[in-house]
């Protein structure tokens, strides 16, 4: 089965155009059921030997190891696109991963941060270092164009069009997308590229980025984390934000601000606009409270 799943994780990179990270996490998952396969089944068999009681026993084993549901989830959408891929490619006759239930997730509502919170953060990084510049210009630049952080670290020099103040992005896919910049990130990135110092020694791909690490390269993604992580710690808010967040937040406050939906999808990158539309529950939650607080017969109590 291993040949099998490497073969199937070349085709996502090549004829499906998936990201690293997205063959990482298939990657993953696939090494959670070889796990389970020789501590239960004595090995790893071909594809065509994988049964439906086989695959049940692997879901059983995720519940029992107390994975969360969305992991889960996760695990059984990856087998199931593998044996689509082996099926069609003549390796199985059929997909045993299709007659498993996925478990119910539920709707989980995005975290954000309301506008002030937005401007405490963005203000946390000190503005008489090189690394203070730098991620003050990361931060204004992933809530002003609503990036994902794979996306901003992907950014080269020649990414952002300075005559147009707009990013050409590649999201997930490899898709491009055009993304505005606000004025508080043109500042910002303007500022940063003042101080900004390649390392000289150091490959193209490397230097080229729009934002580099101490030593003058590319940053890591986890670099992002950590560095959120800090300013945080500096600001006192939420620990349960993220980089993530700033995508969230920039969302939202496009459509408390009258944004429309379609416009919203396509400044997000979202492919479906159902993806899209979870934002619409958080402003309408939000329009029910500023409503509930603000207007006097909102609530009538319990004494009519």
């Amino acid at each position: 089965m291993q040949s099998e799943v490497q073969d199937f994780l070349r085709h996502l990179r090549l004829e499906k155009n998936a990201s690293d990270l997205t063959i990482k996490s298939y990657g993953d998952d696939f090494e959670s059921f070889y796990d389970y396969l020789n501590d239960r089944a004595a090995g790893i068999p071909h594809p065509e030997s994988i049964t439906i009681p086989l695959l049940r026993g692997y879901v059983s084993y995720l519940h029992e190891c107390q994975y969360a549901r969305t992991t889960i989830a996760r695990r059984l959408a990856s087998l199931r696109s593998f044996f689509r891929y082996t099926t069609r490619e003549g390796v199985t006759t059929s997909n045993p991963a299709k007659a498993l239930r996925t478990p119910r997730t539920g709707q989980k509502l995005p975290h954000f941060l309301t506008s002030e919170q937005v401007a405490k953060l963005l203000e946390a990084p000190p503005s008489n270092e090189p690394m203070g510049l730098r991620d003050r210009a990361m931060l204004e630049t992933l809530y002003s164009a609503g990036l994902r952080v794979a996306e901003l670290v992907g950014l080269d020099l020649e990414s952002w069009d300075r005559g147009a103040n707009i990013l050409r992005v590649y999201g997930k896919g490899k898709k491009e997308r055009i993304a505005p910049v606000g004025t508080y990130a043109v500042r910002a990135l303007e500022r940063w590229l003042v101080v900004r110092t390649p390392d000289p020694n150091g490959l193209p791909d490397e230097t080229n980025a729009l934002f580099l690490n101490r030593f003058g390269r590319r940053l890591s993604t986890r670099s992002i984390g950590r560095m959120i992580d800090k300013y945080l710690k500096m600001t006192g808010l939420e620990t349960i934000t993220s980089p993530h967040t700033l995508r969230h937040s920039f969302a939202t406050h496009l459509l408390d601000g009258g944004a429309d939906l379609r416009s919203v999808q396509e400044l997000l990158g979202h492919k479906s606009l159902t993806t899209t539309q979870i934002y619409t529950h958080v402003s309408t939650r939000r329009m029910r409270e500023t409503y509930e607080h603000s207007h006097p017969h909102a609530s009538r109590g319990d004494n009519e």
